[in-house]
């Protein structure tokens, strides 16, 4: 028996979230049964976290132990001519049999990806956020320093989470504004060691509320220090939203 550690991306668009489900399609069940009809074996997979419906990742980590004859590579080769083409496995490696995706993760970074301004980017729509009109990207970059550092973000965490504790560090939280397809665009990247659910997301759509301007920059602090979830901005939708990588 092994435990392998495995990084993957995925378009998360066709799919109902991570977790398994009974009602649809989910990268969970999409990957086991790729595992189950190359092993012969039913296992399951532990990712380092949940993505929802409509999330993507450019470098979710999975665990999992199997029995299997096959090295690392031929292994990832073979979950690869196993799975459609939304799915990529990057990297199989043999770890020592203590690791754990969740457990063992030290830090996560993920970026969101807002479109703004008067014009649709329609090839890019299952990957931002459209935002009508224009936004001040200053007041959100001044507004996404109050963030920075370890605070209680009780007031980001999105109902339906059980967890002991909702402070957490966030170490890096920049924007960058680019433009693609003739469309203005902002990268919204955030590190931190650990994420409430809809974090991320009720950040972002805190920090749109300043951009447009219907809050001041220092509203943030005031809502970060609110401790309540209905003190903070909308959640942003889903399709923004990329996990690009765990560190261990």
């Amino acid at each position: 028996m092994r435990t392998l550690k495995i990084t993957l991306a995925y378009d998360g668009t066709a799919y109902n979230g991570w977790q398994f489900q009974t009602t649809g399609p989910t990268i969970q069940s999409t990957i086991e049964k790729a595992l189950q009809q190359i092993t012969g074996q039913s296992v399951r997979v532990t990712a380092s976290g949940r993505t929802d419906a409509g999330v993507h990742a450019l470098g979710q980590v999975l665990s999992v132990h199997l029995e299997t004859s096959l090295d690392d590579e031929p292994l990832c080769r073979a979950l690869n001519a196993n799975t459609p083409f939304d799915i990529e496995f990057l990297n199989v490696e043999t770890v020592a049999d203590g690791f754990h995706a969740i457990r063992d993760a030290k830090r996560k970074r993920y970026r969101y990806v807002i479109q703004y301004g008067s014009r649709r980017d329609v090839i890019g729509r299952a990957f931002n956020w459209y935002v009508y009109g224009p936004l001040n990207v200053a007041a959100m970059k001044q507004a996404a320093e109050q963030l920075v550092g370890t605070h209680d973000f009780a007031s980001f965490q999105a109902s339906g989470s059980d967890r002991k504790t909702t402070v957490r560090t966030i170490y890096e939280l920049c924007l960058a504004q680019f433009t693609e397809r003739g469309a203005d665009k902002i990268n919204i990247e955030v590190e931190a060691d650990g994420f409430l659910y809809n974090m991320v997301r009720n950040i972002v759509g805190t920090l749109v509320e300043i951009g447009r301007g219907k809050q001041d920059i220092d509203w943030i602090g005031r809502v970060l220090a609110a401790q309540n979830r209905r003190a903070a901005g909308v959640t942003a939708p889903p399709q923004g939203l990329f996990l690009l990588k765990v560190d261990y």
